[in-house]
Formats: structure tokens, sequence, C-alpha cells
């Protein structure tokens, strides 16, 4: 069993990825600042004595350097970041800071302690807004936002210095993850977690479109799963990887599983599209299993499921 740190790991993905984690027998150091993540997500990784939590800001420079002096892990899951793609346009300064500023301060705390891997959270933002589906890694990379910029910068860093030797980078570009411990008051959160909450409140949802506009959504628990292989399995090389489930659903679909569990709830309303949202999104899954030998488990519907029953 390893010694993993996790930066951003009272986060939605983060606090998911630390439970798998310690559920595997790791013993796990996070980092996280609180600035979007919470420390209700960790409930149960406070009660482990294989974990322990620093309330810190990771862009802050020493703090990364010290955390990882003391705890000498063997991996490093960076998923700490300013999540926002609206706050990233508003305030390009601290998007640089939190997403590229902090890349480079994980990459230079592995090299100094002789951390042997980093599994970075990446982005399906780093592709913008391609027509050409289902997007591959070789797909041109244009991102439309700071937020995208910013993940396709810190790709290169850690890959440059994977390169330079002796430490392993993997990048995974998540696509559109969902699950329990989103915040759907957040800017970054997703449209299931938006929609969760008006049901949950007896509200009809809004659909901007006719709802046949599609995404590639993959259970939070999948991605945690792709994390945790990612940072402990052997003989793994550096790259990068859609993590996707490779299949399409639409918000209609999504619309039904909520309305099966909420009948009392109106039906949506519809809206004029919104200028500059996407249509459709899908990723390809093929490389993710032939480097990983992962491959998302959870059914939407099933995930959906859960989310609705976790209240």
């Amino acid at each position: 069993m390893g010694k993993i740190f996790v930066t951003g790991a009272a986060g939605f993905i983060g606090s998911h990825t630390t439970d798998r984690l310690l559920a595997e027998g790791h013993e796990v150091s996070g980092v996280d600042n609180l600035r979007s993540g919470h420390r209700h997500n960790l409930t149960e990784a406070l009660k482990s004595p294989s974990f322990r939590l620093a309330e810190a800001d990771v862009a802050e420079a020493g703090v990364l350097d010290c955390l990882v002096a003391e705890f000498q892990p063997e991996a490093i899951i960076h998923l700490a970041a300013l999540v926002s793609v609206q706050e990233s346009i508003q305030d390009p300064a601290l998007n640089r800071r939190l997403n590229v500023t902090a890349t480079e301060l994980v990459a230079a705390a592995a090299r100094a302690h002789g951390v042997r891997r980093i599994v970075f959270a990446s982005s399906a933002a780093i592709y913008g807004d391609t027509t050409d589906l289902p997007i591959s890694e070789e797909a041109p990379k244009r991102p439309i936002s700071p937020y995208g910029e910013a993940k396709l910068a810190s790709e290169g860093i850690l890959l440059a210095a994977a390169a330079a030797g002796g430490l392993t980078v993997r990048c995974h570009r998540y696509f559109n993850v969902f699950g329990p411990r989103q915040d759907p008051a957040s800017q970054y959160s997703g449209v299931i977690s938006i929609f969760d909450r008006r049901y949950r409140d007896g509200k009809p949802v809004t659909i901007f479109g006719d709802g046949q506009q599609t995404r590639d959504f993959i259970s939070v628990h999948d991605v945690a799963r792709a994390n945790v292989i990612a940072a402990t399995s052997g003989g793994l090389v550096s790259g990068v990887a859609n993590i996707c489930t490779g299949r399409a659903t639409s918000l209609l679909d999504v619309v039904a599983v909520f309305a099966s569990h909420y009948p009392a709830v109106p039906p949506p309303t519809l809206a004029p599209a919104r200028s500059g949202d996407i249509v459709h999104s899908l990723g390809r899954p093929e490389r993710a299993r032939a480097e990983l030998g992962f491959a998302a488990e959870v059914p939407v519907a099933e995930a959906l499921g859960e989310l609705i029953r976790a209240g």
C-alpha cells in the first residue's frame, strides 16, 4: 500500500478519490484551502487514522514543498484548481495562479522530493467546441476559455517534467463528471446537480434548446477509480487520456430519470438555446482502457438514482 498526496482533497472529485484510496488501504495526506471544497465532504475520511488534512493554499510559495517533504508520498494526485470557467474569464490572474502556478509548484515539489508519479485533473475543455465526434486525444486543442487554456498549459508543464526523467505523469481529461457532493450553488456546477436541486425543491427545470443536446456524463465514482488506478498501478508510462464513457446521454434522457423519481414536479420549461453552448460532446475512451485498464462501469441512470437517493 502506498502513500498518496491529494491536492483539492475536500472538493467534489478530491473527496471521492480520497475515500477510494483509503478504502484500498493507502495512506493519504490531503490539502485544500476550502475555497470550493468542504470539510463535510471528508466526514468519513477524517475518521481514518490513515488520513490527514492540511487547510492551506497550494499556490502559495513553500506550502507544497513543506507538505510533500514531510509526507514523502509515492504519488501526487493534483486536483486543486479554480474550477469555474466563468470566474476564469472574470479574473484571469486568479485563474493563472490557481491553475498554472499551482501546477508548477506541484512539479517542483515532486522533483525536489523524489515523487515518482503525478496524476493531473485536466479537462475536455482543452478541446473547445470541436464538432468532430467522438473526441480523441489527438483532436485539435482549441480551448475557448482561460480555464481550458490553463489546463492545457498545465499538461505541458507536467509532461515536460516527465520528459526530463524520473517522473511518470498521467493527465486525465475529464468529461462531464457528476455525482454526490457536487455543489449545485457552484459556478462550476454541472447541469445534473442543478437539475437535482430543482427537483428536490419541487420546481421545474429549464432546458435551453430542445433537450436533444448530449453530453458524455460520467459518474464521479468512475473518475475516482481512474485516479486511483493511475496513481497506484505499476508499469504505467506518461501520457494523456480521456476519462469518459464513450456514450452520449441527452438532457431529455436525464430529465426522464428525474421525472420517474419526482412525478409531482411539473415538466421542464423550454427556453431558447444559448449562444455559445456546445450542442454535443462525446469522448473516445479507448486510450484509457489500453493504457490504464480503465473503463467506466457505472451506468448514467444508476448513478442518477444514487444521487437522487443521497438526498
